[in-house]
């Protein structure tokens, strides 16, 4: 039985692993709300909610989590609209875009990359901060395993990286109060729009002979790592990066 009042917020919630999360979490909580740039994609994920799960309170917020201004907002409207935040899941991000020209190419693919996958998440972060209950709240930011290996674009590597240090800075000064934050970092995940179309026959194969399942991820599995972290049984880990990899052990 759900906590009448357990609200989560969940980031990138239209597709792929935060749209999986969302579903993870509706097995917990009362209330979600799914928060996304595209309108469409989480009316559609909340539709399916709703079908699953007619008792459930879903708000669909479209928010561009990497802007200013936009993140103030939201910030603003769940302070009015939600009694407390229980569950925050930083799952928005963009991979890196490609540099094709010089310098300036470059700084402005690296900055697009930091703002889309880091900003994003201390945004919304320290925005949703006040909401979240005490003692009791949880914090969970989707990282990647290519900041472990270094693999894939560097900018994002780096970004999500950054995320690791962050969470810890967030550990560190809420622990006290009964909040965690841990970072999930998936493997090679099929299945989001994050890698749609940029997988090529020849690298599938060498992410999946990199690790020892032989296989890619699913969201689903992803999102069941997230859910574990905002149960009562995750409440001594903290500070934490979570790998659900497969057993990645070579570079892909």
């Amino acid at each position: 039985m759900t906590d009448p009042v357990r609200v989560a917020v969940v980031t990138g919630a239209g597709t792929g692993i935060g749209a999986a999360c969302a579903v993870a979490l509706a097995e917990s909580c009362s209330r979600i709300v799914l928060v996304g740039r595209r309108r469409e994609k989480l009316d559609e994920v909340a539709a399916g909610l709703r079908a699953t799960h007619p008792d459930l309170t879903v708000d669909c917020q479209s928010v561009d989590v990497a802007d200013v201004a936009a993140v103030e907002a939201f910030a603003a409207w769940a302070d009015a609209a939600l009694p407390q935040v229980d569950v925050l899941v930083n799952n928005a991000g963009s991979p890196q875009p490609k540099i094709e020209g010089g310098l300036a190419d470059v700084a402005a693919a690296w900055e697009k990359t930091w703002r889309a996958n880091t900003l994003s998440v201390v945004l919304v972060t320290e925005g949703i901060k006040p909401l979240l209950t005490r003692p009791g709240g949880r914090i969970i930011i989707i990282g990647s395993f290519a900041a472990q290996f270094g693999t894939g674009s560097p900018a994002y590597a780096s970004a999500k990286g950054a995320l690791e240090t962050y969470s810890m800075t967030v550990a560190r000064e809420l622990g006290a109060d009964g909040i965690t934050s841990n970072v999930v970092a998936p493997g090679y995940t099929i299945g989001t729009e994050l890698l749609a179309g940029r997988i090529t026959p020849e690298r599938h194969e060498r992410l999946i002979s990199g690790n020892s399942s032989r296989r890619p991820g699913t969201p689903e599995e992803i999102a069941s790592t997230v859910a574990y972290l905002t149960s009562p049984l995750a409440g001594y880990v903290n500070g934490q990066v979570i790998t659900a990899n497969g057993g990645t052990y070579l570079p892909g």
